[in-house]
């Protein structure tokens, strides 16, 4: 599915472009195309007087998995968790910290976003295939008109990047890229 309209109280909604997350993929051109491509959509929706949200995370849900990693496992490096320069955080903008891989999840964000007036959530961010889909799943869940900007994602494992955009994205929303989004915002405003 392609971006058929821009509601006329969207969000959008980064996840985990922080400094900790963001620094261990230097030199990973998607991660670099994906910063500057929710930097731009940042920048267009507070032109608009839209709403802004920047979500990091701190933590990750205890039990044991095949991956290898359960739980949160000490303490965070300084600034592991700071958001990254490029989003430029602004007062307006509102922050969520989460400590599972959905921002709705224990976050107050869905509370947040309806007292805002939001339908709709226009998603960018770091994991793909992890804490953007699982945000976007919940969001899907509470009703939301969903969002996916595409090329202002990235993903570590480009296969799981891959198979959210093509397999699990189309069924939740509709996917974009950056510009198309910026376009349509530009259009209905």
């Amino acid at each position: 599915m392609t971006l058929t309209t821009i509601d006329p109280r969207p969000a959008l909604v980064v996840i985990d472009l922080q400094k900790g997350i963001v620094s261990a993929l230097a030199g990973n051109p998607p991660t670099a195309t994906a910063v500057g491509q929710a930097a731009r959509l940042a920048d267009v929706f507070r032109g608009h007087d839209l709403p802004v949200v920047l979500v990091n995370v701190t933590g990750r849900a205890s039990g044991r998995t095949d991956a290898g990693r359960s739980g949160s496992s000490g303490a965070l490096s300084p600034g592991w968790a700071d958001l990254i320069d490029e989003l430029d955080v602004r007062p307006t903008d509102h922050l969520i910290t989460k400590r599972r891989r959905s921002a709705f999840h224990d976050t107050g964000l869905d509370t947040l976003l309806r007292d805002l007036g939001v339908t709709q959530i226009v998603l960018a961010g770091i994991s793909t295939g992890a804490g953007v889909e699982s945000t976007a799943r919940s969001a899907s869940d509470y009703g939301y008109h969903v969002v996916m900007a595409t090329d202002a994602m990235s993903d570590p494992d480009p296969e799981a990047h891959r198979h959210s955009i093509e397999r699990v994205f189309p069924k939740i929303g509709e996917t974009a890229t950056a510009a198309e989004v910026i376009d349509m915002v530009e259009a209905t405003r």
